[in-house]
Formats: C-alpha cells, sequence, structure tokens
C-alpha cells in the first residue's frame, strides 16, 4: 500500500500543483490587472500629477512671467526715472559746470589780462630800468649780513645775504646788482618791520612776482607787483657762484705748498665786481655796515674786513664770525681763504698791523710791514684824523690783476708788490714797494673813509693817493728824493694826455662797465695826483694840509665829490681853487707855454699841447713860476688868458744880467705844463745845464720838454740831441733815467728814418751814458746813496741795449757766474736786468743757451721779482725767432695771467714778429684776458712802437671788427701814436 499512496500522492500532488498553478496564475493575471490598473492609475495620477505640476509650472511661470514682467517694467520705470532724474541731474550738473567753467573762464581771462596788463607794465618798467648809469634810489641798502662756503676743491661758493634797507619811495621792484650768480628765487623775500616785529603780521612779507638777471646790465630785478610799504625792511637772497679765473670778483689764486699745488679764495671787487660775489648795490654811494660770516676749511686761515670774533670748529670745517664794519662801499669788502703765515707790530695808538704771505716768506715780508706801521703812524698825524678801524691786514696774493687793492683793514697786493728779499731784490723794487704801501694805506682815507660820491669822481681816490704816497714815503726816506723821482714817474701822463684821444681827469661815467675802460688809467691816476701837487705849490703846503683834513673830518664816513673838495680848498685859502682847477680836471689835455725875450720884455703865449704837432683849442689858468739867473730872484702869477707879458727888470736890478740871465720857466717842475723857449733863452737853459746852475728838477723838466716838442715836430731832433750832450756825465738819477728813456725811443725812431743815423745815434747814447756807468761800476759801493743803486741797473741796462761790446760781455760773464752760484756776489739784483739784457743781446736762433738758462732760472726760482726780472729780459733779443719762443712762453701755463704782460715791450728788431704773433694768437688772447684792463697792455705794447702809416691801416684793419669794448679807446691812443712816429720820422728823414 505503501506504494499507493505515493502514487495518489503524486496525483495530488500534481493535482495540487495544477490548482496551485492554476490559482497562481489566476493570481498572476490579477496580479496583473491590478498592476496594470496600478500603472494605469499610477499613470492617470502621473498624467495628473504632470498636468497639475505642468499647470502649476505654468502658473508659476505665468506668476513668474507676470512678476518678471512687473519687474521689468518696474526696473523700466525705475531706470527711466532714474535716466530722468540722472538727466535733470545732468543738466543741473552741465548748467552748473558751464556755469563754473564760464565763471573759471572769466576769471583766468580776468586774471591772465591782469597777469598780462602787469606783466605789460612789468616789461614797460624793465625797460625803463635797463641801460641805466645807477641803479634807483627806490631802495637804501644800510647791513648786510654775509654768509659764504667756498669750496676750494671744486670752486664753486654757495651764500646768503640778508639786507637791512630802507624803502625809500612808493615801488613794487627792487633793484640791486648781481651778475654770474645763480639765483634761488624760492629763497627771496622782502620783510617789512612790522613783520620782522609781530609774526602775526604775515601779510607784510612779500614774495616777488617776477625775477629778472639782466645780464647785460649786471642787475636783479625783483617785482612785488604790488607796492611795498615804505619803512625798514628784510630783504633775504640765498645764491651759489664759481670762484672764477678772472681775478675779479670772487676768485681762486693758487700756490704751491710742499709741492702740491692748492687753491686760495680772494675777492678783488674794485670796481664793480661785489655784484659777482654777492647780491648787491654795489654803488660806492650806498655804504653800509657789514657782518660776514665764513664757513672754510678747518685749517686755512680766513680774513675778512674786520677782526675775528668767533670761531666755531666742526671737524674739517670750521665757521668764521668777524665784527660788524663801519659803513663802507661795497667794493672795499674784502674776504680771503687760504694757507698763510704771517708777521705782525702795532702802531703807537694799538692798532694791530700784519703782513700775510704764504707759508715759509715771512721774512720777505717785514719790510712792508715796517713801512705799514710807519706810514698809519705819519697818515694820522697828517690828516689828524686817525685809522678809523682796529686792524690793518696786508696779504701777499700770487695771482692779483693789480698791484693792490685797498680793501678796508684787508690790503691785497700781488707778491711783487709786498715782498722784500734782502738778497735777491733788486733797490728799485724796494721803493716801488714802499710806494705801493704808502699809496694803498693812503686809501684807508682817500677812498675808504671818504668814498667818491660816483665813479667820475674816482680821481679824488687814485690821484690823491698817489700824490700822498710820494708824500709819505719822501717822510719816511727823504734821501731817496721822492719829489723828483715823481717828476719821472709822471712823465708818462704828460705824454698820454697830448694825445687828441686823451680824456679829462673827471669822465662822466654813464654805465659800470666803462669804469675800467675809461677811468683806472695813467690819467686819472698820475694826471690827478700832477694837479693836486701843482694844487699844493699854489697854496702853500700848510694851507693845503689845514684844508685837507678839514675836508677829511667833513666827509668821513660819508661821499663827496670834486666840488666838495675845491669848496674845502677854497674855504681854507680864500683862493678861486673851484674856477682854477675845473680848467684842469674837466677837459682834456694841457698847455704848451711858449716864452721869448723881446727888449728884455718876456712874452708868454699859451695854447693846447698835441703830440701830433697840430694846435688844440684848450685854454687854462695857467699858475706860472719863473726864476731869473739865481733862483732867489723868482715870480709867480697866473696866466689866465692866451697871452701876457713880464718885464725882466721887476726881477733883476742889475741891468748888466738883463742880456745874460738865464730864464726857467715852472721852476721846480710843480705846474702841469710844457715850456718852449726862444733860441736865445734856450741856449742860456742850456749853458746854466752844463754848468749845473740849474736844480735837477729842473734840469729834468727842460730835458722832458724839449723831448715833447721835437717829437711835435716842433723842434728838431739836432737840437735834442745837442741839448742831451749837454747832460753828460750826468748822475743825478731823475734826469738821467729820463736821458735813458728818451734814448730808446730817439734809437727806434732812428732805425726808421735811416740806418746811418741809427748807428750814430746809438754811439751818441753810448758815449754819453758810459762815463756815468764807469763811474758807478758793476758792484754796489759802500754808502752810497739810494739813487746810485737804482741808477747803475739802468744804465748798464741802456750800454746792453744799444750793443755796448764791454757791457755785453762783462754782463754775461756776470751771469755765467751766476749759474754756478746762485750766491753769488756778481750779480747783484740791481744789475741782474742789464746782466739778462746783455745775455739776451747775444742770443740767436743758433744760439739759444742764454735763452734756455733764463728759461732755467726762471722754472727754478720761487721769488716773483726774479720771475718779473726775467720775463721783461726774454724778449730783448735782437732775434726774430727767439722773440716769437719768448712770447709764446708767456702765453704758456708756466706764466701767471696777470705776469704775461711784462714781456710785451720787444726789442727793436722784434715789432713785426710780435705783430704777426698777436693777430695770430688774438682769439686766445682776447677770451684770456679780454675781460679785465690787462688786454689794453697787449695793444699798446705791440701796436703803439711802429712809425708808418701802412702799419696804422693794417692794424686798423685788422682790428675793424673786434668787439672788445675794452681796447676801444687804447686802440685809437695806440694808432694815434703810430701815425706821431711816423710824423715824426718824415720829420728826421728832412732835417
Amino acid at each position: 500500500m505503501w506504494y499507493l499512496i505515493p502514487v495518489a500522492g503524486v496525483v495530488g500532488v500534481a493535482t495540487y500543483a495544477i490548482i496551485q498553478f492554476l490559482s497562481a496564475e489566476e493570481e498572476r493575471k490579477q496580479k496583473r490587472r491590478r498592476e496594470e490598473e496600478n500603472e494605469r492609475r499610477r499613470g492617470e495620477e502621473e498624467d495628473a500629477r504632470r498636468r497639475r505640476e505642468e499647470e502649476e509650472n505654468e502658473r508659476r511661470r505665468r506668476e513668474e512671467e507676470d512678476a518678471r514682467r512687473r519687474r521689468e517694467e518696474e526696473e523700466y520705470e525705475r531706470r527711466r526715472r532714474e535716466e530722468e532724474e540722472n538727466e535733470r541731474r545732468r543738466r543741473e550738473e552741465e548748467d552748473t559746470r558751464r556755469r563754473r567753467e564760464e565763471e573759471e573762464n572769466e576769471r583766468r581771462k580776468k586774471e591772465e589780462e591782469d597777469a598780462k596788463e602787469k606783466f605789460e607794465s612789468h616789461k614797460k618798467r624793465m625797460e625803463q630800468l635797463k641801460g641805466q648809469p645807477r641803479l634807483p634810489k627806490f631802495a637804501d641798502p644800510k647791513r648786510y649780513d654775509i654768509w659764504l662756503k667756498p669750496d676750494l676743491s671744486t670752486c664753486k661758493f654757495a651764500g646768503s645775504v640778508a639786507i637791512e634797507l630802507n624803502i625809500a619811495a612808493d615801488t613794487c621792484f627792487i633793484v640791486l646788482n648781481a651778475v654770474e650768480l645763480s639765483i634761488d628765487i624760492a629763497s627771496i623775500s622782502f620783510t617789512h618791520h612790522l613783520a620782522a616785529i609781530d609774526a602775526s603780521n604775515s601779510n607784510q612779507v612779500f614774495k616777488p612776482l617776477y625775477v629778472d638777471v639782466v645780464e647785460e646790465d649786471e642787475i636783479l630785478v625783483l617785482d612785488f607787483s604790488n607796492t611795498l610799504p615804505i619803512g625798514n625792511g628784510l630783504l633775504t637772497i640765498s645764491f651759489k657762484g664759481t670762484l672764477n679765473d678772472k681775478m675779479k670778483g670772487f676768485y681762486r689764486s693758487t700756490y704751491e705748498h710742499n709741492g702740491e699745488k692748492k687753491n686760495m679764495a680772494v675777492t678783488q671787487f674794485e670796481p664793480a665786481n661785489a655784484r659777482r660775489c654777492f647780491p648787491c648795490w654795489d654803488e660806492p654811494a650806498c655804504k653800509a655796515m657789514f657782518k660776514i660770516t665764513l664757513d672754510v676749511p678747518s685749517q686755512l686761515v680766513a680774513l675778512s674786513n674786520m677782526p675775528i670774533i668767533e670761531e666755531k670748529v666742526d671737524g674739517d670745517l670750521k665757521t668764521v664770525s668777524y665784527q660788524e664794519s663801519p659803513i663802507m662801499s661795497t667794493y672795499l669788502v674784502a674776504i680771503v681763504v687760504g694757507l698763510f703765515d704771517y708777521v705782525e707790530n702795532l702802531t703807537s695808538d694799538g692798532v694791530k698791523v700784519r703782513l700775510y704771505c704764504q707759508v715759509g716768506k715771512v721774512n720777505e715780508g717785514k719790510f712792508a710791514l715796517d713801512i705799514s706801521v710807519r706810514t698809519l703812524e705819519f697818515y694820522k698825524e697828517y690828516f689828524a684824523v686817525p685809522y678809523f678801524l682796529p686792524k690793518l691786514d696786508m696779504v701777499a696774493i700770487p695771482d692779483f690783476v693789480f698791484g693792490a687793492m685797498e680793501n678796508y683793514g684787508l690790503v691785497t697786493c700781488c707778491e711783487t708788490a709786498l715782498l722784500f728779499d734782502n738778497q735777491h731784490s733788486a733797490t728799485a723794487h724796494e721803493q716801488r714797494l714802499a710806494i705801493v704801501v704808502a699809496h694803498q694805506l693812503a686809501h684807508q682815507w682817500f677812498g675808504n673813509l671818504v668814498t667818491m660820491e660816483w665813479w667820475t669822481h674816482l680821481w679824488l681816490n687814485e690821484g690823491f693817493t698817489i700824490w700822498v704816497s710820494y708824500l709819505a714815503v719822501n717822510h719816511l726816506f727823504p734821501e731817496w728824493e721822492m719829489w723828483t723821482q715823481f717828476l719821472n714817474d709822471c712823465t708818462e701822463v704828460l705824454r698820454l694826455d697830448g694825445l687828441a684821444e686823451s680824456l679829462p681827469i673827471e669822465v662822466e661815467i654813464n654805465h659800470a662797465r666803462e669804469i675800467e675802460e675809461f677811468l683806472f688809467d695813467t690819467i686819472s691816476n698820475k694826471k690827478g695826483a700832477s694837479v693836486i701837487w701843482m694844487l699844493q705849490s699854489y697854496l702853500g703846503a700848510e694851507c693845503f694840509q689845514r684844508s685837507l683834513a678839514s675836508y677829511i673830518k667833513k666827509f668821513a664816513c660819508s661821499n663827496a665829490k670834486t666840488e666838495d673838495l675845491w669848496a674845502a680848498f677854497e674855504e681854507g685859502s680864500g683862493e678861486p681853487v673851484n674856477k682854477l682847477m675845473n680848467s684842469w680836471t674837466k677837459q682834456k689835455g694841457f698847455p704848451v707855454v711858449s716864452v721869448k725875450v723881446k727888449d728884455q720884455i718876456l712874452e708868454f703865449e699859451q695854447s693846447q699841447f698835441l703830440a701830433s704837432g697840430y694846435l688844440g683849442e684848450g685854454q687854462w689858468i695857467v699858475p706860472i713860476t719863473l726864476c731869473c739867473g739865481l733862483y732867489d730872484v723868482h715870480k709867480n702869477f697866473l696866466l689866465q688868458t692866451k697871452s701876457d707879458t713880464l718885464d725882466m727888470k721887476e726881477l733883476l736890478s742889475d741891468e748888466s744880467n738883463l742880456t745874460s740871465a738865464w730864464v726857467k720857466l715852472n721852476f721846480n717842475q710843480t705846474g702841469f705844463y710844457r715850456v718852449k723857449y726862444d733860441e736865445d733863452l734856450s741856449a742860456k737853459l742850456r749853458y746854466a745845464i752844463e754848468k749845473k746852475y740849474l736844480s735837477t728838477i729842473d734840469r729834468f723838466g727842460i730835458l722832458d720838454d724839449s723831448f715833447a716838442l721835437c717829437m711835435a715836430r716842433q723842434q728838431s731832433l739836432n737840437s735834442l740831441l745837442i741839448l742831451m750832450g749837454a747832460y753828460s756825465g750826468e748822475l743825478e738819477y731823475t734826469v738821467l733815467s729820463n736821458l735813458i728813456n728818451i734814448s730808446y725811443k730817439v734809437e727806434r725812431i732812428a732805425a726808421d728814418a735811416n740806418l746811418e743815423l741809427l748807428e750814430f745815434v746809438k754811439q751818441f747814447f753810448i758815449s754819453l751814458f758810459v762815463r756815468s756807468a764807469m763811474k758807478l761800476g758793476w758792484e754796489p759801493k759802500k754808502g752810497e746813496s739810494h739813487l746810485d743803486a737804482m741808477l747803475r741797473g739802468e744804465v748798464w741796462t741802456a750800454l746792453a741795449v744799444f750793443g755796448y761790446d764791454p757791457a755785453l760781455k762783462e754782463g754775461s760773464r756776470r751771469f755765467h757766474a751766476f749759474l754756478d752760484d746762485r750766491n753769488t756776489p756778481l750779480l747783484h739784483p740791481d744789475i741782474r736786468k742789464a746782466a739778462y739784457v746783455a745775455v739776451m743781446r747775444r742770443v740767436s736762433s743758433s744760439n739759444k743757451f742764454g735763452f734756455e738758462s733764463l728759461l732755467r732760472v726762471y722754472r727754478e726760482t720761487d721769488l716773483s721779482q726774479e720771475k718779473t726780472r726775467i720775463l721783461s729780459s726774454l724778449t730783448s733779443s735782437p732775434d726774430p725767432g727767439i722773440i716769437l719762443e719768448a712770447l709764446n712762453f708767456l702765453l704758456s701755463s708756466e706764466v701767471r695771467t696777470q705776469d704775461a704782460v711784462l714781456g710785451l715791450a720787444v726789442s727793436r728788431e722784434g715789432r713785426e714778429t710780435a705783430w704777426t704773433w698777436l693777430k695770430d694768437n688774438w682769439e686766445h688772447i682776447s677770451k684770456t684776458w679780454g675781460s679785465g684792463y690787462l688786454i689794453t697792455r697787449f695793444v699798446n705794447s705791440i701796436v703803439s712802437p711802429f712809425a708808418s702809416f701802412e702799419k696804422a691801416n693794417e692794424i686798423e684793419e685788422f682790428f675793424a671788427n673786434c668787439t672788445e669794448s675794452k681796447i676801444t679807446r687804447i686802440l685809437k691812443q695806440s694808432i694815434e701814436q703810430v701815425h706821431i712816429n711816423a710824423n715824426w720820422v718824415q720829420s728826421v728823414q728832412n732835417e
């Protein structure tokens, strides 16, 4: 059964399985139906959901679209409103901008119109200021506070100036002098005194609207646009400059110390060069006080007009402050910075006097120091006014354009004018040094204490100081016979004043640039001194001194004109000094007084003397002095008309002497005029000369007048030579020195006239001088006079120039001894120039030993006087090739700029060579020396010795396009001298 159970079970199972299958199938169908239903429902639901979702999305989209549209509409509206607002604002801003722009344009236009109007007004005022001879009187300086810092390595300087001034009139301008300075415009301000007292018054501080530097007028114009308040104020300016090589303004000089070349800083402000150092009122009448402060290297000496009150050292620099000066002119301010030694002494009233020089040369300064102290003492007594400052310094400067400069309390000099070496300096140098020192110290009264009001009256400075310097030296050394030498030193001015191209003593100066051209010459200097001597002789020494002292006291610390001086002399003497002296100071030239005798009546006639021989038109009030037969028999009177007479019986009571007595007009040569005698009077004077009846001064005067008349063709050369023969054996220095100078000129004229005459005059002059030379010898004699010592060198030099063989040989012998031993007694300083000339007269291009030896001595010596002697001898060779070498040497760096002119006096044989050299080197010469007066020396020295009309034309043609204004007058004078020489040559040829 058990097997049936499985079958039934199988069927049941199968049935069950089928049932289960069917049931499952149904269930699956139902499930499918349910699923399909569900799927349908789901699909419907999904569709419904999708529809709802789409509807919702659509709704939302529509809502969002509506919202977006609303937003866009709102944004559009907002933007529209904003654009409208912006447009409104833009229009408003544009309107505002346009209004502002129009207002700004209107303002700018007005400002431009105002500025243009101001500038046009400024230009008009500037045009009025340009080319004026003087600074306007708007402002008056009272005090300068100057700070300077020179850099000696770069040769630059920085500075500032604070000027206390008084605004004296309504002005918006301040005009002062400045040139070659870099002005810091931002630093310029003018502070009125109220602002200086109270800082709240800021409206009283003024800045310039325009700052103009007018180079051609050397002025600085500050235009403040608004009118400055009248009263006191302070003008401040900062600036920079260069220590130049022109030897004017603030410049550098060079020297050697321990074999190293070094610079020193030096000032030379006269005539109008303070403006090159600091802005200032650079006119003599604009006196002020000066407070100076310097920043300089701590190891150097820094000097100024006043004593030092404080030195502050800060490392390598020190600040040096000086006492405030008394009132003085800008051209007298001085500064020197360098390495110096000094010697010092005191005057009886305690004035400290120092002489500064290069280290190691103090012994050479002792003579000048002694002269300085003694001269100050003399002037204190003579002027009846003590020296005004607490100290006086004198400084020897290697590079210096003038011989010396009288700066108040700080006199500067070239070394040759201040140093004296007992072993190597000549006697003549000793005398020149004394004159220079006395001259500069006289300026401490004439020029510094009492100053000319304007440069027209410069001769008050120079003429008086030349005259009084001779007075002082004559007092110190009466044995030097300085008044006799005064005549010799002033012959040059008579020759110059005899030219048609001369000038009066007083020249109207229209601009500062004219000062050097017209005034610093022989006329204002030595003619001024000569007419002062004439006036003193006319008034008497005591009256003259008394009146002079009164003048100085009255105008001390002030300014004066020529008329003020004449008024003082008129008051002191009761004489018509103004009328008398105006005829001598306000017209050029001088008279020649012709005198002849007829029936014991002396007839006088004056006419203007011209070296050309032509008649001039001038007329003078001439102080006539004459003596007759004896110096005790004399007569003084004024020749106020063209002619006058004098009966000799008024002079000589013994009628037997009326026909034999000599008559000497202008005895003692105190008058500034020449005398022409008739033949009879000339013969008697010649005899008196031979017999030594006449004084040294009068022998000198007759000779000099005769030479001038001969040059002017109013007397023959033969008559001049006959007169010169009367001086044979002459041993008086002044007379023989003038004989020598005349002989040089006659020899040149003779050479141009004919060779036969040349040989004759050379032998004549040798015979004329050799007796004197033999008496003097080559070596100094024990106890000999100062004048004999000076004369020795001049006589032997002349004999060497004229080729006297014994002089050439002996001079050469002594020179060779000197080459072997620089201390040999065979070549005393007094004869070195003679020996050097003797050597050079024998030098040729084939034998240069002497020339080269002199150059070697020049290079080895550090003595300035020795260098000077050599330079003045090198061009005395007769060989043109050597002359050219010597002239080229003058232009080399071995020769200091101011010394080059010392060698321009070439030998007669070298004239053409020198002229060619001048033409070939003119551009360099003009560039190097054209800014100062030294260029005139080149022209005059080389041009004036010629003696042909053809050469005069050639010279005029060469200089026709020359733009150097400084040589205009000297060129005319030199060419005039060439014409005079040419006429003289023709006259000699026709004798």
